[in-house]
């Protein structure tokens, strides 16, 4: 499905009026090195000719980047398998922020470093993101390499009715809540945070590009969390932790 913006890039526009119809396309300019900010005033096609770049490539890539992708909210992800969900997990949100994560911090970092004196706001903002960026990686990484592994041996031991199952319960019990209860409630805490300061991410009137851009993507990364979150806490943790009760009440 095309983005109902796809077919209004032309060589005509500037980078400007391009970033303000759809903020994704900042990415695009930045891989470019071209300017996009409130200055950038001068048509694609003299932009690409001076710089040396291929015009046609650059509007392809820009509508590339606005492709319209939806996840359908009738989706059984409570029927999904649990090795198909967390890898649907990982492929998705987490591949997700391990590629947003350093773009957004980069770009926050420049739009508070020339904003801080009329925003007085904006050292919290990024002092909230660098906790979250700082924690995120190594909880993704956490996740992959002893959480998922251990809801996938708890999931197989269940179905497969294994003798062991109940032994390996006693023996890594928790890991599972203390994910939930713990770490996610920290996110949860900075994702409010961050709406508090940016009043849900809607940038002034007279807001300039990097604005609305770093806004944008902030509502984007808290829109993805939300449902990385959704799909844990309300999914997949808690048919783990049920089949742990289940197999705790087994005889050893």
């Amino acid at each position: 499905m095309l983005s109902r913006n796809y077919q209004t890039i032309n060589t005509e526009s500037c980078a400007a009026d391009i970033v303000k119809m759809d903020y994704r396309t900042a990415a695009v300019f930045k891989k470019y090195g071209i300017e996009y900010c409130c200055g950038a005033k001068w048509p694609l096609k003299m932009v690409c000719e001076t710089s040396g770049f291929e015009v046609d490539q650059v509007v392809q890539d820009l509508r590339d980047a606005i492709r319209m992708i939806k996840i359908s909210p009738v989706l059984p992800f409570n029927e999904w398998k649990i090795d198909f969900l967390t890898d649907y997990i990982t492929n998705t949100h987490h591949q997700y922020l391990r590629q947003s994560l350093p773009y957004i911090k980069e770009q926050l970092g420049k739009f508070v470093a020339e904003h801080t004196q009329k925003y007085p706001y904006l050292p919290d903002l990024e002092n909230y993101y660098s906790f979250l960026y700082k924690t995120m990686i190594p909880h993704l990484r956490q996740e992959e390499e002893i959480i998922f592994p251990y809801v996938r041996q708890i999931a197989h031991a269940y179905e497969s009715k294994e003798s062991y199952a109940s032994l390996l319960v006693r023996t890594l019990r928790k890991p599972v809540e203390d994910m939930m209860h713990h770490e996610h409630d920290t996110m949860k805490k900075l994702l409010a945070r961050f709406r508090t300061l940016t009043n849900n991410y809607t940038a002034p009137e007279n807001a300039c590009t990097s604005h609305r851009v770093s806004f944008s993507l902030l509502q984007e990364l808290d829109d993805d969390i939300v449902q990385h979150l959704y799909l844990e806490n309300e999914i997949l943790f808690p048919k783990a932790i049920a089949m742990e009760k289940e197999l705790l009440q087994k005889p050893v």
